[in-house]
């Protein structure tokens, strides 16, 4: 049993919890201060177990890390399923009003159900399946108020069986016991990524046709194993399906270019399946969402009101493709049939065809007969449901099927007594190794990049050309070309291939060819540079000495084996004449120097961007000299240009009153500020000359769009700062 008194301490009696947030044990137990997810898997195995009590932190939602440090369902299920009891949760009068929104999506599913929209109602036998009976079937009737008691701050404090509780000015939190200060506990969470590793793969990791990489085989109560999901490798690219909290940071540790997967399919809005898709999201680009209108606007409604963000602007955050049940939906040349799955908020699972495979997944659903029986028997569902939820596709050449406890999940029990022919094609996820049956032939799933279970497949026709077309798709300044321009892509390149350590572009030699990464690693030294540039797949390079004329300005070397596809000068300038990459690429030849690299690798404030994000911002600065004394942009104003200081000092004054003085590598205003069109909200000054880099409004703009996630991390990492 791990032991609340070997957790690090913050100050007297206030201990971190290893995934965030702060413990502190009084006589009437812990007391939780933030709740990031997966924070249960922490407490679960403390002297005296899972909190019941828990506070709410200023912030509900970590744009930083995309995730909900308020995450409230699995610590309100174990209390109530588990301890009979409900939760406390201390909070603002404004903050109940969020997670009552909140709970109500994940507990209970929208209060206004209509799936006519989620189904393709023109096909023949096409029925409606009454969801909100089902759901009720689940909910045995309990309210929100059975599960949680909210305790609200009056006057910044609140008093609990002689525990009383002030949030100060500052933020933070004094706990107190009859009189006696306990406490003082930070009122900021802490967020620190806890997640099995597994191997590192020695070489990036290259999709195969089709396979499939198990990112957690567990459930959320289970503090031995990552939570239930996985990727499908297919035609090459990765599709997340229900990714769990740290994937993406775990996915770079394994060596797997978070680039490779550009989808998610997100099957329903319980934490253990959603708490990792706005950290994809926020990665870099956007990412296409798979799901039915339905549980998309839940998982909508469900992070604005941890956020504090319209729908209307989350939504702008990624592509959403609204999926129809009856109608298949194409991911990357793969077939996806989805249907409703028998769960207690609404559920999505899916069958896969592609080539010569086919592939099932259960999602979270009770595929016991006697209960589907059960269903159909007291009428609460039809005869046309009760038929499809017998009729699981276990004719598919491979199965993922959840398991777990009753009524919410299917009992392993049910799997193991399946035909042997049917159990060699299942492999299990959703439950803990010890509760796994021994002498079975169910496949438990295993985790890891290392465990990624490759399934043959005939290739599919125009195999080589839809590998090459998704180097044009991953790149954002040819998202507008033209077919006739990709057809002459497919034309001009070529493929070359480098071993470890091998040199693929000597500095001082003529510039003669454009390259593009495919698979594997690439360092660039120029010289001057204060951190090494390192480039991955969909990364390009050699670009600038094309345009110029000049002889290469950096050694390239193959830092792994490397695949790359290659255009030769004259072939490229060509292709690119008149578009906006050859624009891009004209600018950045004439402003970047190792001093702008330096630049954007050391300033806090785009510390989150990639090498190709960094690379775009270069391409957009304008180099600008201020003599002293002078104002940069006037409080009020309009904002036309986006600052970084290079060199010199600028002061931030408000109504004449200094706030701050920035140095190099800070911004002067926001990019947020820029992208809304608003006016600047301080006067920005200097005495002396100042060096800087101007980005226009206009540019910044397209930045943001094409870039959204960076855009919300870079807000709320410096929310005060100006």
């Amino acid at each position: 049993m791990n032991s609340f008194h070997n957790l690090p301490v913050v100050n007297g009696n206030v201990r971190v919890l290893p995934r965030g947030g702060h413990l502190v044990d009084t006589p009437a137990g812990y007391i939780q201060f933030g709740s990031p997810p997966e924070t249960i898997k922490d407490t679960m195995t403390f002297e005296k177990g899972v909190p019941k009590i828990f506070v709410l932190t200023a912030d509900l939602f970590s744009w930083i890390k995309g995730i909900s440090v308020a995450e409230m369902e699995f610590p309100m299920y174990y209390n109530f399923f588990i301890k009979k009891q409900n939760i406390l949760i201390i909070c603002t009068r404004e903050q109940k009003a969020r997670m009552k929104k909140v709970l109500q999506e994940a507990l209970f599913g929208p209060r206004n159900l209509d799936l006519r929209a989620d189904f393709d109602l023109s096909g023949e036998d096409i029925s409606v399946p009454d969801i909100k009976s089902e759901m009720e079937f689940f909910r045995s009737g309990l309210k929100i108020s059975d599960l949680v008691t909210f305790g609200i701050f009056t006057g910044n404090h609140y008093t609990h069986e002689a525990i009383r509780i002030e949030r100060v000015p500052d933020g933070d939190f004094h706990v107190y016991y009859e009189k006696k200060r306990l406490a003082i506990v930070p009122g900021r969470v802490e967020y620190t990524p806890t997640y099995l590793i597994g191997e590192r793969l020695p070489e990036p990791y290259r999709p195969p046709l089709f396979s499939v990489t198990c990112l957690g085989p567990s459930h959320g109560f289970d503090p031995g194993e990552n939570t239930s999901g996985f990727i499908i490798w297919l035609n090459h690219q990765g599709i997340m399906v229900d990714p769990p909290v740290n994937s993406t940071e775990w996915l770079e540790d394994s060596n797997v270019n978070p680039k490779l997967i550009d989808s998610i399919i997100l099957t329903h809005c319980h934490a253990d399946h959603d708490a990792g898709t706005f950290q994809k999201i926020l990665k870099e680009g956007k990412v296409t969402i798979y799901t039915t209108e339905t549980v998309m606007m839940s998982f909508l409604r469900k992070y604005s009101a941890l956020s504090g963000e319209p729908v209307s602007y989350l939504i702008k955050l990624f592509k959403f493709h609204p999926v129809k049940i009856g109608q298949p939906v194409y991911i990357h040349n793969g077939r996806f049939d989805m249907f409703y799955t028998l769960h207690s908020i609404p559920a999505i699972g899916f069958r896969m065809e592609f080539q010569d495979q086919s592939f099932v997944y259960s999602s979270d659903h009770n595929n016991d007969p006697e209960i589907h029986k059960e269903l159909f028997e007291t009428g609460l569902i039809s005869s046309a449901r009760y038929d499809e939820l017998r009729n699981f596709p276990w004719n598919s050449k491979v199965i993922y099927h959840e398991a777990g406890i009753p009524p919410l999940h299917t009992p392993v029990a049910y799997l193991d007594s399946l035909p042997e022919t049917v159990k060699k094609r299942i492999v299990v996820y959703h439950i803990a190794r010890k509760d796994f049956p021994t002498n079975t032939d169910l496949k438990l799933a295993r985790f890891g990049i290392e465990n990624t279970l490759n399934f043959e497949t005939s290739p599919p026709p125009h195999e080589e050309a839809s590998k090459i077309l998704s180097l044009l798709r991953n790149q954002e300044f040819f998202h507008d070309l033209s077919i006739e321009k990709s057809q002459e892509f497919l034309g001009i390149v070529e493929e070359e291939k480098y071993r470890k350590g091998e040199l693929i572009i000597k500095k001082g030699t003529k510039g003669d060819k454009f390259y593009i990464i495919y698979s594997g690693n690439v360092s660039v030294d120029s010289g001057g540079l204060d951190k090494k540039k390192i480039y991955g797949s969909y990364e390009y390079f050699g670009e600038v000495a094309l345009v110029t004329e000049q002889n290469r300005a950096a050694d390239v070397m193959a830092e792994t084996d490397v695949v790359v596809y290659t255009i030769e000068r004259d072939k490229f300038l060509n292709f690119i004449v008149g578009t906006d990459f050859e624009k891009a690429l004209r600018r950045l030849a004439r402003i970047r120097t190792s001093e702008t690299w330096n630049l954007l690798s050391t300033s806090p404030f785009f510390r989150h961007c990639t090498a190709s994000q960094k690379t775009w911002l270069e391409s957009i600065f304008i180099p600008v000299e201020r003599q002293g004394p002078g104002i940069i942009l006037r409080e009020g104003k309009p904002i036309d240009y986006l600052y970084i200081i290079r060199e010199g000092e600028v002061r931030v004054t408000v109504k004449g009153k200094e706030m701050a003085v920035l140095r190099k590598g800070d911004f002067i205003e926001t990019m947020l500020h820029v992208h809304r069109k608003r006016t600047a909200r301080y006067t920005f000054s200097h005495e002396e000359p100042v060096s800087l880099y101007a980005m226009k409004r206009d540019e910044i703009y397209r930045f943001a769009e094409k870039n959204p996630g960076l855009l919300m991390k870079l807000v709320y990492d410096f929310p005060e700062r100006p």
